[in-house]
Formats: C-alpha cells, sequence, structure tokens
C-alpha cells in the first residue's frame, strides 16, 4: 500500500484548492508571514489546468513603521510569481482598545472590496491548526456555545463571497519548514509575540496544554465535532422554526418553545430575534439562555409576559402568541417641558 501524499506536497494541491476550482478569481490574504508566504507559494506550484486568476492582497494597518515596507515587500513576491499584489491600507483613526478586533473586521472589509474590484469570487486566508486551536480556547474562557466551539469554518460566506481557509488542518510548524526548505523568504511579526493580546497568551499555554494530551490537533478536532453538532441542531431549529411562525400575524406559536429541547428553543430565539432585524450577541450567551429560561415558564404556567434582551422587546400574550420588536431608543435626562 502506497503512504498517503503529505498535505503540503505538489500532488496533494489539487485536494487542498478544490474549493477554488469554480472560482472567478481567488484574493490571497498575504500578512508576510510564513503562513501565508507559504499560501501564496502553494497556489503558484498549483498546476491545475482549472487554476482560476490568483490575485495578492496585503492590508498595511498602519499600526507599526514597518508596516509599509513589510507591504511592499509581499507586493514584490508575489510579482516574482507572476501574481498581480495590491496594497489595502486601513485609514483613519484605530481604535485606543479592541485594536485587534477592529483591524480584523478592517481587513475583511477591505479584501471583500478588493475581490469585487478584480472580479474575484473567492479570498484565501492562511489560518492554521495552531490558529483553530486558540481560537477555541479563546472562546472556551468566554464561555462560548457550541457555536463558538466551533471555531473558524473552513470556508464561508463573506458579503457574498467565499472566504476559504485551505491550510485549517495543517499546522504552522509544518509551513514553516516548507518555507525554510524551499528558501521563502517570509517576515516575524513582533506583535506575535506581545502579550498585550489574548491571542498571543493563549499560543504561549498551548504548549504546556499539549504536554497534557491538549494538543491543537484535538482542539481542532473538538472544533470539528461540535461543528457537525451545530449544523445538525441548526437544522432542527429552522424546521422548528417554521412550525411555529405565522407570516400573516409576524408572530410566532410560543408553545413551540416550550415543547423542544432547551439547545433547539434557544436558536429558535436566536432566529426570532434576526428575524426582527437584530442581531443577538452570542458573547453574552447567558443572557439569552436566562431570557428563554422565563419565557418557557410563563408558557408552562399560561401567562402573559414582557422582557427584554438583545436590543428587542419580547411580548408573550395570554393566548401564546411571541412578537417581538426592536427596542425604543431610551431616553436619556427629563423631557423638555418647555
Amino acid at each position: 500500500m502506497s503512504a498517503t501524499p503529505h498535505p503540503l506536497s505538489d500532488e496533494s494541491l489539487n485536494a487542498l484548492f478544490s474549493p477554488f476550482l469554480n472560482a472567478t478569481g481567488v484574493v490571497v490574504a498575504v500578512s508576510g508571514g510564513p503562513d501565508s508566504i507559504a499560501l501564496m507559494h502553494l497556489l503558484a506550484h498549483w498546476n491545475s489546468p482549472s487554476r482560476p486568476p490568483v490575485f495578492v492582497a496585503t492590508v498595511d494597518h498602519g499600526l507599526r513603521p514597518e508596516s509599509a515596507k513589510e507591504a511592499a515587500f509581499v507586493v514584490r513576491e508575489a510579482e516574482l510569481l507572476g501574481f498581480p499584489g495590491a496594497v489595502l491600507e486601513w485609514r483613519g483613526k484605530k481604535p485606543e482598545t479592541g485594536v485587534q478586533e477592529a483591524a480584523r473586521e478592517a481587513r475583511y472589509e477591505l479584501l471583500a472590496n478588493h475581490a469585487r474590484r478584480v472580479g474575484a469570487s473567492h479570498i484565501a486566508t492562511a489560518h492554521t491548526l495552531d490558529d483553530q486551536a486558540e481560537t477555541v480556547l479563546m472562546r472556551m474562557a468566554r464561555g462560548s456555545g457550541l457555536a463558538g466551539l466551533a471555531g473558524m469554518r473552513a470556508a464561508r460566506d463573506l458579503d457574498g463571497l467565499h472566504l476559504v481557509r485551505p491550510l485549517l488542518d495543517i499546522g504552522k510548524a509544518d509551513l514553516v519548514v516548507r518555507c525554510q526548505k524551499e528558501g521563502w523568504a517570509f517576515i516575524i511579526d513582533p506583535s506575535n509575540a506581545n502579550e498585550r493580546f489574548a491571542r498571543v497568551r493563549w499560543r504561549k499555554v498551548l504548549p504546556d496544554l499539549a504536554k497534557e494530551g491538549l494538543t491543537a490537533e484535538r482542539l481542532a478536532r473538538l472544533a470539528a465535532r461540535a461543528g457537525r453538532a451545530e449544523e445538525a441542531l441548526d437544522t432542527k431549529a429552522r424546521e422548528a422554526f417554521l412550525r411555529g411562525w405565522s407570516q400573516e400575524e409576524r408572530a410566532f406559536a410560543a408553545a413551540v418553545l416550550g415543547e423542544e429541547p432547551f439547545e433547539i428553543a434557544l436558536r429558535v430565539l436566536m432566529l426570532l430575534l434576526s428575524k426582527a432585524g437584530l442581531e443577538p450577541d452570542f458573547h453574552r450567551l447567558e443572557r439569552l439562555e436566562a431570557c428563554l429560561e422565563r419565557l418557557r415558564g410563563a408558557i408552562a404556567e399560561g401567562r402573559a409576559l414582557r422582557l427584554t434582551v438583545a436590543g428587542a422587546v419580547l411580548a408573550l400574550d395570554r393566548r401564546g402568541r411571541l412578537t417581538i420588536a426592536p427596542e425604543p431608543p431610551r431616553r436619556r435626562g427629563r423631557p423638555d417641558k418647555g
């Protein structure tokens, strides 16, 4: 029996990059670090006749003096491979707190806008197995539910585009080794060692966890299993939502929330909030759980209830109909009596 080829070998690239076969173009996000440099070079090695056009984009966040020089390095490396390169600048005032989260949001927005400009349907990022493990740990620490434990998805929608993470099952060390072996130049970002950032602190904890058996591979496996459970629960929740929703009355038969298992009912509540044009804060899952507990109690007792959660007013009447509307803006101070 022949050995299974390494996932980074040239013969494995067709499987690794199969999500791009029907793409009109792929924008590759390249920071200059070993992960994204490896992704760029592997795409250049990909010899499929169906390979779509590849465009390299690097985001200059303007957070460090070296960022412009590093962005120019990425563009030069991309053009040496025959890929058009572009620098996307994050302009404007930067926040004093939560800068990494703001930078991530800005980065995805810039990449999506660039993809539309060049006619690309897909965006590729170089998130690795290690990134997945760190994400799961961070979300566990925040008390996340299954959706958070599922970590990053290998593919998801991004404003109508396809965001794909082809290296999500591959360890960072493998990518560094490949870069060193091939002589692919890369940059070391000093912010990756700055313990101001939670992700860096969790990264430093991982080796100790691995000694106890909680390896990056096992955390990623947990994420995959949580993702499968999440998908199944979401399917059942959508079925329950459709069973209880009345388009004519714009109301929901609240009995469904009492009949379904708690986890399904919780997801139905989230769907109801989305239906009302609201996005529940998944980082405050406890509030939604407490809200559902109160609703289920009122449903069982046949009484009316009115409460607010996630910017919404939920009104349950004695007939068992539940309506949801955005919470009105709060008045500050006393009204002017004129």
